[in-house]
C-alpha cells in the first residue's frame, strides 16, 4: 500500500481535518511533507488537542529508530490507546521489556517516542498490516470524534 492510498482512505473519514505543511509554510521545515490528522468538522485545529495519526517521512532529531530518511520509507502512527497497545504489541505501554527491530516494515510496532502514552508505528504498509491498519485509523479517528463531542457538550461521561 502507498502512502497516497492511505492519505485517500483517511481523507475519507467524516470530519477530518489534516495539516500537510508544505514548503513555504508557516510550519517548521522538519515537518514539510508529514501529515496530521484531527477530528475537527469545522476546519480547526482544535486547541490543546494533539493529531490521533501522523504519517511522517523522515527522521526527527529524536526519533531516528526507524530509519526514515532512506528513499520511500514512510511511517504511520496512532494513537489506539493502552488495551490495544497491549492487543498488538503484547507489552504494556509503559514496559521497555522487549527489544524492537524499529527498521522492520509492514509490522505494528511500539511507537519509539510515544509508547507510554498507547501509540503505535508502521513503516511502509504493506499487505500484513493494511487492512489492521485502516481499522485502527477509524477506531482513532472515532475515538477523537467522541472526545470532541464530549468536550462541546461539557460531559465528563462517555
Amino acid at each position: 500500500m502507498s502512502m497516497e492510498q492511505l492519505l485517500e482512505t483517511v481523507r475519507a473519514f467524516d470530519g477530518v481535518l489534516e495539516l500537510a505543511p508544505a514548503e513555504g509554510s508557516v510550519f517548521p521545515e522538519i515537518a514539510w511533507g508529514d501529515h496530521f490528522f484531527y477530528y475537527a468538522p469545522d476546519g480547526r485545529v482544535p486547541e490543546r488537542e494533539q493529531p490521533y495519526a501522523t504519517i511522517v517521512t523522515k527522521n526527527y532529531p529524536d526519533d531516528a529508530l526507524c530509519d526514515l530518511d532512506h528513499p520511500d520509507r514512510w511511517r504511520v502512527n496512532m494513537h489506539v490507546g493502552a488495551g490495544a497497545f497491549v492487543e498488538l504489541t503484547g507489552e504494556s505501554p509503559r514496559s521497555t521489556a522487549k527489544l524492537w527491530d524499529y527498521t522492520a516494515t509492514d509490522t505494528v510496532l511500539p511507537h519509539p517516542l510515544y509508547r507510554a502514552q498507547g501509540w503505535v508505528a508502521i513503516t511502509n504498509l504493506g499487505v500484513r498490516t493494511y487492512a489492521l491498519a485502516t481499522r485502527l485509523l477509524h477506531r482513532a479517528h472515532d475515538d477523537a470524534k467522541r472526545r470532541a463531542l464530549r468536550r462541546s457538550t461539557g460531559s465528563s461521561t462517555g
